[in-house]
């Protein structure tokens, strides 16, 4: 692989884009993002509102049908016709693979076809890179025979894929407990030489600091005030009892077992603990979920004030700058944070790859030195 420096911005293109989180992760790393496939409504609003106005994104190209109707190599022929591709992003709808869906369900679910649906761009565009993100139910057992067809791909293309890894966003510095799976493929063997993958983690508990570590980001200042006429800085209405329930649940991190209130179906069980439960400020936030603005899906309650957390506070626990606005309301929007990719953690991974298989970096350094290096990098952002 060549040492000398690219001097032109690579590209991006992102399947299953969503909002733009991955999106707005390859502007920020760098990148050139010459096109997008959503097919969610409100999703395609945001992204067409949001990610042309960044510099390296002005001219994208959004395609916003389902995956499965459009023929890879035609698209590649009208939309990217003389460019390589060089790195190709998307996480399929992980609807399939959730923790929330049990006894059996998800099983040969067509939207699971998605996920090879991905791999047929691969194939088509031969990027040099292509990155991969879904949740850990994507590792289950009982969806071995598509994760195994994906690897099969990626091998018949003459991909190296490495194996999945599962990356916490609160070791790279996001304020959320997140776990996601990260599935890396690079086309040519050369570029893999002396390359290490995943990276170390940039940040730690406070008992495991050590070296450049860093301590997990708490989500303490998500919740200074929203910037004045926020269209995102709205929450649920509540009725009294729940307002009467948050009032008695104690303040940064108490639960619903404190409020004093039962519902019938806790004569029988307990219940998920932490809904109805209090966000605590002074610890990353829980993951937030699709439907992390609704204080019965999960912790999702204002440390002190008597209502689920707002859209703005969602958008900052998922590291999304306060000028990001998302459209179609408190649902739908609440739909597209919990699907996004953290922003920071996408583009420290987007950087570290582009730093170390498209910038000619074959010796492999400290890593902790890249991380520091990644660090002046954001804060200019």
């Amino acid at each position: 692989m060549s040492n000398i420096l690219q001097t032109k911005k690579p590209v991006a293109i992102d399947l299953f884009a969503g909002a733009g989180g991955f999106s707005l992760a390859a502007v920020n790393a760098g990148f050139s993002v010459a096109l997008a496939l959503e097919n969610d409504p409100y999703a395609v609003k945001t992204y067409k509102r949001n990610i042309a106005s960044y510099e390296g994104a002005e001219n994208v190209t959004l395609l916003d049908e389902s995956i499965l109707n459009y023929t890879p190599e035609k698209v590649h022929e009208d939309y990217l016709a003389g460019r390589s591709c060089d790195l190709l992003l998307g996480g399929p709808p992980c609807q399939g693979f959730s923790t929330h869906r049990i006894l059996g369900a998800g099983i040969d679910d067509p939207r699971n076809e998605l996920v090879l649906a991905y791999f047929r761009f691969v194939k088509a565009f031969r990027p040099r890179v292509f990155l991969m993100e879904n949740v850990p139910g994507i590792l289950w057992e009982r969806h071995k025979g598509h994760l195994d067809a994906f690897y099969s791909e990626g091998a018949k293309a003459g991909y190296t894929v490495y194996e999945p890894v599962v990356l916490d966003a609160r070791d790279f510095g996001v304020p959320q407990r997140r776990k996601r799976v990260f599935i890396l493929g690079v086309r040519d063997a050369a570029d893999t030489h002396a390359f290490v993958w995943p990276p170390k983690p940039t940040h730690a508990p406070q008992d495991k600091v050590k070296g450049n570590l860093q301590v997990w980001a708490t989500c303490e200042s998500v919740f200074s005030p929203a910037p004045e006429g926020d269209e995102n800085d709205i929450h649920m209405n509540h009725g009294p009892e729940l307002v009467k329930a948050f009032s008695n649940t104690p303040p940064n991190g108490g639960s619903r077992k404190d409020s004093g209130r039962t519902l019938p179906c806790h004569a029988k069980h307990n219940g998920h603990k932490d809904v109805y439960g209090r966000i605590n400020p002074a610890l990353p936030a829980p993951t937030m979920t699709t439907a992390c603005i609704n204080p019965s899906k999960g912790r999702f309650v204002h440390p002190t004030s008597h209502h689920g957390i707002t859209l703005r506070q969602a958008a900052r626990i998922q590291t999304f700058p306060d000028n990001f606005i998302f459209t179609g309301g408190l649902t739908a929007a609440g739909r597209q944070i919990g699907n996004a990719v953290p922003v920071k953690m996408g583009t420290y991974l987007i950087r570290y790859i582009k730093h170390y298989l498209l910038e000619g970096h074959t010796v492999h350094p400290n890593e902790d030195t890249f991380a520091d290096s990644d660090k002046r990098e954001t804060e200019n952002i």
